[in-house]
């Protein structure tokens, strides 16, 4: 049949490798929900513990500003203002419980368990140095790439063999029978030639559609490749800015610990109000809950580019 049989095998043949390659693309979705569930767990994990440590510090606070009220120290408006602070501080608590709740039920259901006792990674993955080493990367082996490489391949193919419909088919046959009484065998040999005389333009027109259907496979090539490089680039200047915020939060942290710190020993020397001390530790602690936030955000930037 002029091969047409043949490249239909190869194309179906190619048909399976990209079937594949968009396989790896869920199982890459699947790692990647997996590590976010992880993440996500540790993150709101570490801020019950933040939130809980904070409640325990405006605990000892208000009772300190009633016991300072009681001898004359402060005014009732301190103490209301302590007391605010710790009501403030345990909805938050509240809070973050609910949301690890959640991430907890994120994590069975991707996962299949309940975490445990998680611990974060203490480094990060491998990562190519710039955007262009990591574009060259996606180009070389990102799998919707070449799922659609494949797709390509599978098109051109299909092309070629709707192509060989214009060429004659021919047919062979042999045969070897016993039909006389006698015994003798009757040998029989057949070449059949045949080929479309008149198809109404059929014949042209499945060409041109399997045309049309490689010249789009093409195009989506194309857009798919413009796709993987921005969704690269995207993810490394996520990366880079988390690692940015993180620097700017571990100098924000050493600096809020230093103001609060030296706000509290003002305090109780009379020179700083309460108000003063719950504004220093508030500081403090949102400094700490953006490191904590940070830290996990950089480790699913990390693993999103990869």
């Amino acid at each position: 049949d002029g091969g047409a049989n043949r490249l239909a095998i190869e194309a179906q043949k190619e048909t399976v490798l990209g079937t594949r390659e968009a396989l790896r693309g869920v199982e890459q979705q699947v790692l990647l929900r997996a590590i976010q569930a992880y993440m996500n767990v540790r993150r709101d994990t570490e801020f019950k513990s933040l939130r809980e440590s904070n409640v325990r510090v405006l605990t000892q606070e208000f009772r300190a500003a009633q016991d300072r009220f009681e001898v004359g120290e402060v005014t009732r408006t301190d103490v209301a203002l302590a007391e605010a602070r710790l009501a403030s501080a345990r909805a938050a608590l509240a809070g973050a419980q609910g949301d690890l709740a959640k991430a907890a039920a994120e994590y069975h259901a991707v996962v299949g368990r309940k975490p445990g006792d998680l611990v974060t990674p203490s480094s990060l993955p491998k990562l190519p140095k710039d955007a262009s080493a990591a574009i060259a990367t996606a180009r070389a082996h990102h799998p919707n790439l070449k799922r659609v490489q494949y797709e390509v391949a599978a098109a051109e193919l299909a092309l070629k063999a709707a192509q060989q419909a214009y060429r004659p088919k021919f047919e062979a046959g042999a045969g070897l029978s016993n039909v006389d009484l006698d015994g003798s065998l009757t040998r029989n040999l057949s070449l059949t030639v045949s080929g479309s005389i008149y198809s109404g333009g059929a014949i042209a027109s499945a060409s041109r559609s399997a045309m049309a259907h490689r010249d789009a496979k093409r195009a989506g090539l194309h857009v798919v490749g413009l796709e993987v490089e921005q969704a690269v680039r995207n993810a490394f200047v996520v990366l880079e800015v988390a690692r940015a915020t993180g620097e700017a939060t571990d100098r924000q942290i050493e600096a809020a610990s230093v103001a609060f710190r030296g706000v509290r020993e003002e305090a109780s020397l009379g020179a700083r109000t309460t108000l003063d001390v719950l504004n220093a530790e508030q500081e403090l602690l949102d400094a700490r809950v953006n490191r904590i936030s940070t830290r996990i955000d950089e480790q699913i930037a990390s693993y999103r580019l990869l």
